[in-house]
């Protein structure tokens, strides 16, 4: 059975997801990235001492759209990766600008406004890094604009990839009245039950 290591507070959550769309037997096993991960059991499995990991019998795979991608692929069977080579090349494009373009930025604001001690965070910080993701934002609501999904019609693994980095912004209270196509798309994609699925357990 599939195991797939680390906690719903932490990048694994778009894996748990990415299997909750599959409908594919996993195992959780809830490792925290602070603590479990540094652990010398785990670092045999993934050496980096992070999570996600995923252990598909002889497949380990580290990094979380690495796995999404994988997951998609190999276990599809209603669309969710791309039948085409150029529709496949936009979900990796698009999966990673997600991971570049907003986590950063995204993961100050998250720090800064949730995850720090109350006395630890800073909201200029916040409110700047806030600030730099407005240009990648109106990227993504351009590519969004006249479609319901990023690649068409149907959701597939870049959609997931893509809100599953972004619906920290829900977290942190970003504003995304400016790029009314994302905050629609991304309204919807948290709407899905396998993402409910997912964060709930």
């Amino acid at each position: 059975m599939i195991k797939l290591y680390g906690i719903r507070q932490s990048r694994a959550m778009r894996s748990l997801w990415a299997l909750e769309e599959l409908g594919v037997p996993y195992e959780h096993l809830p490792i925290h990235f602070a603590t479990d991960a540094k652990k010398p059991e785990y670092k045999a499995i993934n050496p980096n001492g992070r999570v996600p990991t995923l252990v598909d019998d002889d497949v380990v795979l580290f990094e979380s759209m690495a796995i999404n991608l994988y997951l998609a692929k190999r276990y599809d069977k209603a669309g969710l990766y791309p039948a085409t080579l150029e529709a496949e090349a936009l979900a990796i494009q698009w999966s990673f600008w997600g991971m570049t373009e907003i986590e950063p930025s995204l993961l100050v604001v998250l720090m800064n406004r949730i995850f720090l001690p109350p006395n630890q965070r800073d909201e200029t910080a916040a409110r700047a890094a806030e600030e730099k993701l407005g240009p990648v934002l109106r990227v993504l609501d351009a590519a969004l604009t006249g479609k319901k999904y990023l690649l068409g019609d149907t959701f597939t693994i870049a959609d997931l990839n893509v809100a599953s980095v972004l619906s920290w912004a829900l977290f942190a209270h970003v504003d995304l009245s400016k790029t009314p196509s994302v905050q629609q798309w991304l309204s919807e994609c948290a709407a899905r039950p396998a993402f409910v699925k997912a964060q709930q357990g």
